[in-house]
């Protein structure tokens, strides 16, 4: 069995709810080992464990959390160089539609990629007009059935990716 880890930044508990949401779809298929973690409860020795990682921030000015990119930050000495060929995937909530989580998305990929990681987004619909290309986004709390899928999607297809690769 692989390891997965679902980390995540949440300041109003939208975050937080679509990460488990993610982790739901991660642990579906039960091939792998998945973890749940808050940034706050990770260190450097989860990111090493793991085989693939979904990483989750709300936005802020169209960012990852500063407490999310302070953890890259604080853990690169620890990691750098020692994690290439991970697999990573983003999801983020924002404050209404347009609010910059498909950036934020893109910046959390940027971190990931800088760390060696080979990193994805999904061509997948899960609704009319509600597709994961950079991640998995959503305005405000994961109240909608299309938002639910769309975090489940994201997990499913780490976990799908990382038993590709790694469980051989």
């Amino acid at each position: 069995m692989a390891n997965i880890l679902v980390l995540y930044d949440s300041r109003t508990g939208n975050t937080k709810k679509m990460a488990e949401f993610v982790f739901e779809g991660a642990n579906a298929s039960g091939k792998n080992v998945v973890k749940l973690l808050n940034v706050y409860e990770t260190t450097a020795k989860d990111i090493k464990w793991c085989d693939g990682i979904a990483v989750g921030s709300p936005t802020n000015m169209g960012l990852m959390s500063w407490k999310m990119k302070k953890f890259w930050d604080d853990s690169g000495k620890e990691l750098w160089g020692k994690i290439d060929s991970k697999i990573g995937c983003a999801f983020s909530s924002e404050g209404g539609w347009g609010g910059g989580a498909e950036v934020t998305c893109m910046s959390i990929l940027t971190v990931l990629l800088n760390y060696g990681f080979l990193v994805f987004g999904a061509t997948d619909y899960v609704a009319e007009k509600f597709t994961l290309h950079y991640g998995a986004t959503n305005p405000g709390e994961p109240d909608s059935q299309a938002a639910i899928d769309a975090c489940k999607r994201i997990g499913k297809k780490l976990d799908d990716w990382v038993d590709k690769y790694f469980n051989k």
